[in-house]
């Protein structure tokens, strides 16, 4: 892990994770108007609120939260977006958007796994949250398959949640 220009770089085997910026707008976009990757996150964010919703997001980022874009390390490709931000119930979240050609080759598990060796060791965050949909059956089995345990099921949302978590005394995390 690095820092450029004020911003936390993240090195995975095969991406590059960087602070969201002002220039990443058009392929953030690309997740906000995705029907596959907004399946189980509320549907498609319409066409007019992409740019309200990315400068909140990158608000945030700069404020109290880390957004960063995924990257493919050989070509520089937008892939996703990973965060580490405030859950709705108290303590800290990870949440990852990965455009779907990337989905099922591995690279949400090696992002995740790195974000939270970094939420560990370098924010010194002891326990990390994950909340996805109890239909989003994949988002399920990879938050398992990195170590996160099913902690609760609540209603919100308009649909059955999971609430996973991870603690870093526990922490089986593969380092990549």
């Amino acid at each position: 892990m690095e820092h450029k220009n004020g911003g936390i770089i993240i090195e995975t085997e095969r991406c590059i994770l960087a602070k969201i910026k002002i220039d990443d707008f058009e392929d953030v976009k690309k997740i906000f108007v995705n029907d596959l990757v907004r399946r189980y996150l509320g549907g498609v964010i319409p066409e007019e609120h992409t740019r309200t919703k990315f400068i909140e997001t990158l608000n945030r980022s700069q404020i109290e939260s880390h957004f960063w874009v995924v990257r493919l390390k050989m070509n520089n490709q937008f892939i996703g977006l990973i965060s580490l931000d405030k859950h709705v119930d108290g303590g800290i979240e990870v949440s990852y958007e990965l455009l779907p050609t990337w989905w099922r080759a591995g690279y949400a598990t090696e992002i995740l796994s790195q974000v939270i060796d970094f939420a560990f060791n370098d924010l010194e965050i002891s326990r990390v949250l994950a909340e996805t949909q109890t239909a989003n059956a994949s988002s399920c089995r990879l938050l398992e398959r990195i170590g996160m345990k099913l902690e609760r099921k609540v209603q919100r949302f308009g649909a059955e949640q999971a609430i996973y978590s991870i603690e870093k005394a526990d922490s089986t995390v593969p380092r990549l």
